[in-house]
Protein backbone atom coordinates (compact mmCIF):
# COMPACT_ATOMS: atom_id res chain seq x y z
CA UNK A 1 0.00 0.00 0.00
CA UNK A 2 1.66 3.39 -0.49
CA UNK A 3 0.86 5.28 2.01
CA UNK A 4 2.18 1.96 4.14
CA UNK A 5 -0.18 2.30 7.27
CA UNK A 6 0.64 -0.57 9.88
CA UNK A 7 -2.90 -2.40 10.85
CA UNK A 8 -2.78 -0.63 13.78
CA UNK A 9 -2.45 2.38 13.00
CA UNK A 10 -5.23 2.01 9.91
CA UNK A 11 -7.42 0.35 12.96
CA UNK A 12 -6.83 3.94 14.76
CA UNK A 13 -7.50 5.95 12.01
CA UNK A 14 -10.53 4.46 10.79
CA UNK A 15 -12.38 4.74 14.04
CA UNK A 16 -11.77 8.14 14.55
CA UNK A 17 -12.94 8.93 10.83
CA UNK A 18 -16.01 7.25 11.73
CA UNK A 19 -16.36 8.83 14.88
CA UNK A 20 -15.88 12.26 13.13
CA UNK A 21 -14.52 13.76 17.00
CA UNK A 22 -11.78 13.65 19.68
CA UNK A 23 -11.53 10.50 21.15
CA UNK A 24 -9.06 9.40 24.50
CA UNK A 25 -6.97 6.91 24.14
CA UNK A 26 -9.52 4.68 27.10
CA UNK A 27 -12.13 5.06 24.15
CA UNK A 28 -9.75 3.93 21.37
CA UNK A 29 -9.01 0.41 23.93
CA UNK A 30 -12.85 -0.10 24.12
CA UNK A 31 -13.34 0.18 20.39
CA UNK A 32 -10.53 -1.32 18.95
CA UNK A 33 -9.58 -3.94 21.75
CA UNK A 34 -5.67 -3.01 21.19
CA UNK A 35 -4.14 -2.48 25.07
CA UNK A 36 -3.68 0.93 25.82
CA UNK A 37 -0.22 0.45 25.84
CA UNK A 38 -0.56 -0.20 22.35
CA UNK A 39 -2.87 2.64 21.45
CA UNK A 40 0.12 4.95 23.14
CA UNK A 41 2.28 4.14 21.04
CA UNK A 42 0.58 4.19 18.03
CA UNK A 43 -1.12 7.36 18.62
CA UNK A 44 2.66 8.95 19.15
CA UNK A 45 3.22 7.72 15.95
CA UNK A 46 -0.09 9.05 14.07
CA UNK A 47 1.17 12.09 16.09
CA UNK A 48 4.38 12.44 14.55
CA UNK A 49 3.33 11.60 11.00
CA UNK A 50 0.78 14.55 11.29
CA UNK A 51 -2.27 12.46 10.81
CA UNK A 52 -3.30 13.02 14.53
CA UNK A 53 -3.81 15.77 16.56
CA UNK A 54 -5.81 16.39 20.21
CA UNK A 55 -7.61 12.63 19.35
CA UNK A 56 -8.85 13.37 16.23
CA UNK A 57 -7.67 12.75 12.32
CA UNK A 58 -5.93 15.06 10.64
CA UNK A 59 -6.80 16.07 6.56
CA UNK A 60 -3.22 14.22 6.45
CA UNK A 61 -4.78 11.15 7.81
CA UNK A 62 -7.82 11.16 5.98
CA UNK A 63 -5.64 11.14 3.00
CA UNK A 64 -3.29 8.57 3.90
CA UNK A 65 -6.89 6.09 4.31
CA UNK A 66 -7.49 6.96 0.48
CA UNK A 67 -5.77 3.87 -0.91
CA UNK A 68 -7.89 1.75 1.27
CA UNK A 69 -10.72 3.00 0.63
CA UNK A 70 -13.65 0.93 -1.62
CA UNK A 71 -14.13 3.06 -4.62
CA UNK A 72 -16.99 1.22 -6.65
CA UNK A 73 -19.36 -2.13 -6.31
CA UNK A 74 -19.63 -4.76 -8.78
CA UNK A 75 -23.08 -6.45 -8.91
CA UNK A 76 -23.01 -10.26 -10.33
CA UNK A 77 -27.17 -10.23 -11.45
CA UNK A 78 -27.01 -11.99 -14.02
CA UNK A 79 -28.43 -15.59 -13.61
CA UNK A 80 -31.66 -17.40 -13.50
CA UNK A 81 -32.16 -18.34 -10.38
CA UNK A 82 -33.46 -21.45 -11.13
CA UNK A 83 -33.90 -22.57 -7.30
CA UNK A 84 -36.66 -19.65 -6.92
CA UNK A 85 -39.44 -20.87 -9.39
CA UNK A 86 -41.60 -20.65 -10.47
CA UNK A 87 -41.08 -16.70 -9.14
CA UNK A 88 -37.61 -16.03 -11.31
CA UNK A 89 -39.64 -16.66 -14.26
CA UNK A 90 -40.89 -13.59 -14.58
CA UNK A 91 -38.24 -11.55 -12.49
CA UNK A 92 -34.96 -11.64 -11.74
CA UNK A 93 -33.54 -12.88 -8.37
CA UNK A 94 -31.95 -9.56 -7.42
CA UNK A 95 -35.13 -7.73 -8.16
CA UNK A 96 -37.72 -9.88 -6.03
CA UNK A 97 -39.44 -8.08 -3.45
CA UNK A 98 -39.04 -9.10 0.07
CA UNK A 99 -41.90 -7.50 2.38
CA UNK A 100 -42.19 -4.95 -0.53
CA UNK A 101 -38.58 -3.94 -1.25
CA UNK A 102 -36.23 -5.61 -3.83
CA UNK A 103 -33.35 -7.81 -2.68
CA UNK A 104 -30.84 -5.68 -4.31
CA UNK A 105 -32.26 -2.56 -2.81
CA UNK A 106 -30.52 -3.47 0.17
CA UNK A 107 -27.38 -3.90 -1.16
CA UNK A 108 -27.34 -0.62 -3.04
CA UNK A 109 -28.43 1.19 -0.50
CA UNK A 110 -25.56 -0.25 2.02
CA UNK A 111 -23.15 1.17 -0.54
CA UNK A 112 -24.50 4.48 -0.81
CA UNK A 113 -24.49 4.97 2.88
CA UNK A 114 -20.54 4.01 2.56
CA UNK A 115 -19.71 6.52 0.24
CA UNK A 116 -19.54 3.93 -2.72
CA UNK A 117 -21.32 5.51 -5.65
CA UNK A 118 -19.65 4.42 -8.32
CA UNK A 119 -21.79 1.00 -8.79
CA UNK A 120 -22.24 -1.56 -11.81
CA UNK A 121 -24.46 -4.61 -12.60
CA UNK A 122 -23.02 -7.53 -14.30
CA UNK A 123 -27.30 -9.16 -15.98
CA UNK A 124 -28.12 -11.18 -18.38
CA UNK A 125 -31.52 -13.22 -17.85
CA UNK A 126 -34.26 -10.51 -18.28
CA UNK A 127 -31.93 -7.83 -18.62
CA UNK A 128 -34.20 -5.01 -19.16
CA UNK A 129 -36.12 -5.57 -15.97
CA UNK A 130 -32.93 -4.17 -14.26
CA UNK A 131 -33.68 -0.56 -16.24
CA UNK A 132 -36.48 -0.27 -13.78
CA UNK A 133 -33.32 0.32 -10.82
CA UNK A 134 -32.34 3.52 -12.94
CA UNK A 135 -35.38 5.26 -11.49
CA UNK A 136 -33.99 5.28 -7.82
CA UNK A 137 -30.19 5.06 -8.74
CA UNK A 138 -29.56 6.96 -11.56
CA UNK A 139 -25.63 6.29 -10.88
CA UNK A 140 -26.15 2.68 -12.19
CA UNK A 141 -24.27 1.16 -15.09
CA UNK A 142 -24.61 -1.56 -16.36
CA UNK A 143 -22.78 -4.22 -18.00
CA UNK A 144 -24.00 -6.58 -20.37
CA UNK A 145 -23.06 -10.54 -19.99
CA UNK A 146 -24.24 -12.42 -23.51
CA UNK A 147 -22.91 -15.42 -22.21
CA UNK A 148 -24.51 -15.98 -18.74
CA UNK A 149 -26.76 -19.13 -19.90
CA UNK A 150 -24.12 -21.45 -20.97
CA UNK A 151 -21.42 -20.38 -18.14
CA UNK A 152 -21.69 -19.77 -14.79
CA UNK A 153 -20.74 -16.52 -12.70
CA UNK A 154 -17.14 -16.23 -13.65
CA UNK A 155 -18.52 -15.19 -17.23
CA UNK A 156 -19.56 -11.84 -15.51
CA UNK A 157 -16.28 -11.68 -13.66
CA UNK A 158 -14.90 -11.15 -17.04
CA UNK A 159 -17.27 -8.38 -18.02
CA UNK A 160 -16.30 -6.29 -15.21
CA UNK A 161 -12.77 -7.15 -14.63
CA UNK A 162 -11.24 -4.15 -15.44
CA UNK A 163 -13.45 -2.85 -12.31
CA UNK A 164 -12.09 -4.65 -9.60
CA UNK A 165 -9.87 -2.49 -7.99
CA UNK A 166 -10.71 -1.00 -4.59
CA UNK A 167 -13.82 -2.84 -5.47
CA UNK A 168 -16.75 -4.57 -3.83
CA UNK A 169 -18.05 -7.84 -5.78
CA UNK A 170 -21.43 -8.86 -4.56
CA UNK A 171 -23.78 -11.59 -5.09
CA UNK A 172 -26.56 -9.86 -6.17
CA UNK A 173 -29.07 -12.03 -4.80
CA UNK A 174 -28.32 -11.59 -0.75
CA UNK A 175 -30.41 -10.11 1.72
CA UNK A 176 -28.87 -7.67 4.34
CA UNK A 177 -30.23 -6.74 7.28
CA UNK A 178 -27.36 -5.06 8.52
CA UNK A 179 -25.61 -2.11 6.04
CA UNK A 180 -22.58 -1.71 8.45
CA UNK A 181 -21.02 -4.34 7.33
CA UNK A 182 -20.42 -2.77 3.96
CA UNK A 183 -17.43 -0.70 4.65
CA UNK A 184 -15.66 2.21 3.57
CA UNK A 185 -12.22 1.56 4.40
CA UNK A 186 -10.47 -2.31 4.03
CA UNK A 187 -6.65 -2.65 5.03
CA UNK A 188 -6.59 -6.27 2.73
CA UNK A 189 -8.91 -7.75 0.55
CA UNK A 190 -11.61 -9.78 2.13
CA UNK A 191 -14.14 -12.12 2.22
CA UNK A 192 -17.31 -11.86 4.32
CA UNK A 193 -17.97 -15.15 6.06
CA UNK A 194 -19.76 -16.64 9.38
CA UNK A 195 -18.01 -18.55 12.10
CA UNK A 196 -19.49 -21.78 11.87
CA UNK A 197 -19.34 -25.55 13.53
CA UNK A 198 -20.12 -27.28 10.99
CA UNK A 199 -21.56 -26.53 7.09
CA UNK A 200 -22.78 -27.90 4.28
CA UNK A 201 -22.42 -25.11 2.41
CA UNK A 202 -19.55 -23.15 0.19
CA UNK A 203 -17.00 -22.39 3.40
CA UNK A 204 -13.57 -21.48 4.16
CA UNK A 205 -10.56 -22.69 6.41
CA UNK A 206 -8.83 -19.79 7.22
CA UNK A 207 -5.66 -19.83 9.31
CA UNK A 208 -3.99 -16.25 11.69
CA UNK A 209 -7.29 -14.65 10.18
CA UNK A 210 -6.19 -15.28 6.17
CA UNK A 211 -8.40 -17.83 3.65
CA UNK A 212 -6.27 -21.04 3.29
CA UNK A 213 -8.44 -23.12 1.23
CA UNK A 214 -12.09 -22.72 -0.49
CA UNK A 215 -14.49 -25.96 -0.49
CA UNK A 216 -17.82 -27.49 0.28
CA UNK A 217 -19.15 -28.53 3.73
CA UNK A 218 -16.79 -28.96 6.92
CA UNK A 219 -16.58 -28.80 10.59
CA UNK A 220 -14.85 -25.74 12.45
CA UNK A 221 -14.84 -23.34 9.45
CA UNK A 222 -16.21 -19.85 7.65
CA UNK A 223 -19.26 -20.40 5.63
CA UNK A 224 -18.80 -18.14 3.07
CA UNK A 225 -21.19 -15.04 2.04
CA UNK A 226 -21.23 -13.84 -1.63
CA UNK A 227 -19.67 -10.37 -0.54
CA UNK A 228 -16.02 -9.67 -1.34
CA UNK A 229 -13.44 -6.92 -1.36
CA UNK A 230 -10.59 -6.24 -3.56
CA UNK A 231 -7.63 -3.68 -2.72
CA UNK A 232 -5.71 -1.96 -6.07
CA UNK A 233 -3.15 -4.61 -6.75
CA UNK A 234 -5.21 -7.82 -6.32
CA UNK A 235 -7.96 -6.40 -8.57
CA UNK A 236 -5.18 -5.78 -11.28
CA UNK A 237 -3.95 -9.06 -10.86
CA UNK A 238 -7.79 -10.47 -11.56
CA UNK A 239 -8.09 -8.52 -14.55
CA UNK A 240 -5.39 -10.87 -15.56
CA UNK A 241 -6.05 -14.66 -13.49
CA UNK A 242 -9.96 -14.05 -14.55
CA UNK A 243 -9.66 -14.79 -18.47
CA UNK A 244 -6.73 -16.87 -18.21
CA UNK A 245 -8.92 -19.20 -15.82
CA UNK A 246 -11.88 -19.12 -18.21
CA UNK A 247 -10.08 -19.70 -21.39
CA UNK A 248 -8.44 -23.01 -19.40
CA UNK A 249 -10.17 -26.18 -19.78
CA UNK A 250 -13.58 -26.52 -17.84
CA UNK A 251 -13.16 -22.41 -16.83
CA UNK A 252 -16.69 -21.55 -18.29
CA UNK A 253 -17.89 -24.26 -15.28
CA UNK A 254 -16.03 -22.18 -12.84
CA UNK A 255 -17.36 -19.76 -9.59
CA UNK A 256 -15.84 -15.92 -10.27
CA UNK A 257 -14.50 -16.69 -6.80
CA UNK A 258 -12.51 -19.42 -7.43
CA UNK A 259 -10.00 -17.83 -9.58
CA UNK A 260 -8.16 -15.87 -6.62
CA UNK A 261 -9.05 -18.48 -3.75
CA UNK A 262 -8.24 -22.19 -5.57
CA UNK A 263 -7.03 -21.44 -9.13
CA UNK A 264 -4.67 -18.37 -8.91
CA UNK A 265 -4.75 -18.66 -4.60
CA UNK A 266 -0.53 -18.30 -4.83
CA UNK A 267 -1.44 -14.53 -6.45
CA UNK A 268 -4.15 -13.77 -3.44
CA UNK A 269 -3.47 -13.21 0.36
CA UNK A 270 -7.58 -12.90 1.22
CA UNK A 271 -8.70 -12.09 4.74
CA UNK A 272 -11.61 -13.25 6.28
CA UNK A 273 -13.80 -10.60 7.44
CA UNK A 274 -16.84 -11.45 10.40
CA UNK A 275 -20.41 -11.15 10.41
CA UNK A 276 -23.22 -12.85 11.74
CA UNK A 277 -26.53 -14.74 11.04
CA UNK A 278 -28.65 -11.82 11.77
CA UNK A 279 -26.88 -9.62 9.34
CA UNK A 280 -28.10 -11.48 6.00
CA UNK A 281 -29.87 -13.90 4.96
CA UNK A 282 -29.21 -15.89 1.42
CA UNK A 283 -32.47 -17.16 0.19
CA UNK A 284 -31.89 -19.69 -2.43
CA UNK A 285 -35.03 -21.40 -2.88
CA UNK A 286 -39.19 -20.74 -3.19
CA UNK A 287 -39.53 -22.27 0.00
CA UNK A 288 -37.30 -20.14 1.47
CA UNK A 289 -38.72 -17.03 0.38
CA UNK A 290 -42.06 -17.70 1.97
CA UNK A 291 -40.81 -18.21 5.22
CA UNK A 292 -39.47 -14.97 5.07
CA UNK A 293 -42.44 -12.73 3.60
CA UNK A 294 -45.84 -14.69 4.03
CA UNK A 295 -47.12 -12.46 1.28
CA UNK A 296 -45.52 -15.07 -1.13
CA UNK A 297 -47.68 -18.48 0.62
CA UNK A 298 -50.89 -18.52 -1.13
Amino acid sequence: MSSGLSRKQFDILVTLVNEKEAMSQRQLEERTKYSLGSINKTMKELNELGYVANGSITNAGVDALEPYRAKRAVFIAAGFGSRMVPITFNTPKPLVRVHGVRIIDHLIDACLQAGINEIYIVRGYLAEQFDQLLYKYPMIRFLENPVYNEANNISSSLVARYLLSNAYVFEADLLISNPAIIQKYHYSSDFLAIKKDRTDDWCFEVKDGIITEEKVGGTDCWQMVGISYWNEADGHRLSQDIPAVYQSPGGKERYWEQVPLVYAKEHYVVAVRECFEEDIVEIDTFRELKAIDKTYDV
